[in-house]
């Protein structure tokens, strides 16, 4: 996508999972010895990637995060040496690792939208203080392919609704802060939800495709193209 509309340039994605904004606001760079010393399937969150702090530490002329996290993810903390710990797949863990869950750690739940705002005001602080460059935050679409909910007496919160709460705190978030959103909403709805997206929060590649246009299109806006451009070799 660069090669053919941004003549010139070539992107290095250093692109890492990261389970929460608590968790990343509170990782040392260092795996904890207590899971350490288990081998534990965590899948696409590997305990050296839950508890990196590289975001804080590479240099990069921008920083790319995602609402999604904090939408999506429950975390646990360890009962006395509290740290965060997301832990996929347990049904795949040996008895004894699971035990020692049960055991060790306390359920966290959800954040709302305004522990996560407070969480990425924090983060972006943070950024700023070490590695002041542009920051983009992905917000989520909204509309769910196939949901055909009408009423919502007696429901829980559904996703749509919770996701609508977060795009908004978001919308703050950016007068606050001056970030730059990646309105993967919009991009959703300009193109059509069932031809973009397969669920809640994946996307076709198509889809994938146009929010990495308008990604390009929002990092040329606020001119780190040019700063790149411009740097002397």
């Amino acid at each position: 996508m660069l090669r053919g509309n941004y003549s010139g340039l070539t992107a290095r994605v250093r692109h890492e999972t990261w389970t929460r904004s608590d968790a990343l606001l509170a990782a040392t760079g260092s795996v904890p010895a207590s899971l350490a010393a288990r081998d534990v399937p965590l899948g696409s969150y590997p305990a050296a990637s839950q508890f990196s702090d590289a975001l804080f530490t590479t240099a990069s002329d921008a920083v790319i995060l995602s609402i999604q996290p904090d939408v999506t993810s429950s975390m646990l903390r360890h009962r006395t040496e509290g740290y965060y710990l997301y832990a996929p797949d347990i049904a795949h863990w040996r008895d004894e690792d699971r035990a020692w869950l049960r055991q060790d750690f306390e359920p966290l739940g959800l954040l709302t939208p305004e522990q996560s705002m407070a969480n990425l005001a924090a983060i972006i602080e943070r950024l700023r203080a070490v590695n002041d460059v542009p920051v983009l935050v992905y917000n989520l679409s909204f509309i769910m392919p196939g949901d055909g909910v009408h009423c919502h007496m007696g429901l829980d919160e559904t996703y749509p609704t919770r996701i609508r709460r977060f795009n908004l705190a978001l919308v703050e978030l950016s007068h606050e802060t001056g970030i730059s959103i990646i309105d993967v909403d919009a991009v959703v709805a300009r193109h059509g939800t069932d031809r973009l997206k397969l669920d809640t929060v994946h996307l076709t590649p198509e889809g994938y495709e146009k929010v990495t246009r308008e990604t390009a299109r929002v990092l040329d806006d606020i001119g780190v193209f040019d700063s790149v451009r411009n740097r002397t070799p």
